[in-house]
């Protein structure tokens, strides 16, 4: 039977939650994960030492004995000192900049980002070496938003040549193009959005466990992140962005946004690379950029998948949480046959 390895996979962007859900939705990461770069939007957002120390003991505690390191992060904000900065660098990994209200939990975001209103923060990052990760959207036409970003970007990695920027969950061919255009740009790509197209999520019936911000885009950007991944393009990392709500969040009118991967992460992208015959670039795609971009060793983890069939459990449930994974019910051709650490 047709077996493959994957040695210390990461997750380079990742919601876990908090409380309930957190303990729920942890360590169906942190089995077979050997990290992920934790999202600061909590409520209320992660901008203090003591906030964010205290959040990773949380997420230490829910995925404890799973051999897992949560890479962590701060809310951006854009009057951090640069003593600030210094004393918490050792303890995170970047800083995430939201534009107000573009996602969950993004109120207390960035209302203007103009490069002057920004470079405080900015400047002080790029002298400590902290990269900054970046939610790139606008407020226009939803299936642009992200378009319409790509000239913020270009204009914060000219201002900024020194700062390592991260597009996150990039959507678009226009994204992957920039990729080759500035040195000090890189990016993550979801599980799902290597998947799906618009039509999946409201093409037809709508499904609200599609639905997610970005939202998925058109067939042609589509192919552009599939084949940028296929290739395990060097400055190219896995993100999920497994964002879990409460199923009668999703389930309902003004559904949250946000699709549940986590537990399939895995098994969904080593039949995305056999299907494509890229098997071999799995590795460098799900773990050895993100090493190189980010300047790490991540801890051993051997995670050995088998062609064999896994049903994927209709939903998962702890206490009073109740969430719903992307492929709900549906059998995948491969599954976790062990975990070596």
């Amino acid at each position: 039977m047709q077996k493959f390895e994957i040695n210390s996979p990461l997750d380079m962007h990742l919601h876990l939650r908090d409380a309930d859900m957190l303990a729920l939705v942890g360590p169906l990461t942190s089995k077979s994960f050997s990290g992920a770069l934790i999202m600061p939007n909590l409520v209320p957002p992660v901008t203090t030492k003591e906030a964010l120390l205290s959040y990773k003991d949380r997420i230490n505690e829910a995925c404890k004995g799973d051999g897992f390191e949560p890479f962590m992060t701060l809310f951006f904000k854009n009057d951090y000192s640069y003593e600030f900065l210094e004393e918490i660098s050792e303890h995170i990994i970047g800083i995430k900049l939201y534009p107000a209200g573009i996602t969950t939990n993004s109120e207390t975001g960035v209302s203007s980002m103009d490069i002057e209103n920004l470079r405080p923060t900015l400047e002080n990052m790029s002298k400590l070496g902290i990269p900054l990760c970046v939610h790139g959207e606008t407020n226009g036409f939803v299936m642009d938003r992200e378009k319409e970003f790509m000239p913020i970007y270009e204009s914060l990695a000219q201002n900024f040549p020194n700062l390592k920027i991260i597009m996150e969950h990039i959507t678009t061919k226009d994204a992957v193009e920039l990729l080759d255009k500035y040195e000090n740009l890189y990016a993550t790509v979801t599980l799902h959005h290597l998947l799906i197209t618009l039509d999946d999520v409201a093409g037809g019936a709508l499904n609200p466990h599609l639905f997610c911000k970005p939202i998925a885009k058109r067939y042609e950007d589509r192919t552009a992140l599939l084949t940028a991944a296929l290739e395990a393009h060097p400055k190219l990392m896995f993100g999920s962005d497994s964002a879990p709500h409460p199923k009668h969040k999703k389930e309902c009118c003004g559904c949250a946004a946000g699709v549940f991967t986590a537990p399939i992460a895995l098994q969904v992208l080593t039949d995305l690379f056999e299907k494509h015959k890229k098997l071999e670039n799995l590795n460098a795609f799900v773990s050895l950029n993100a090493q190189k971009v980010y300047n790490f060793k991540a801890i051993d983890k051997k995670i050995t998948l088998i062609k064999k069939d896994f049903t994927v459990p209709a939903f998962y449930e702890y206490k009073n949480e109740t969430v719903v994974p992307m492929y709900a019910g549906e059998i995948l051709p491969w599954s976790i046959e062990s975990i070596e650490k």
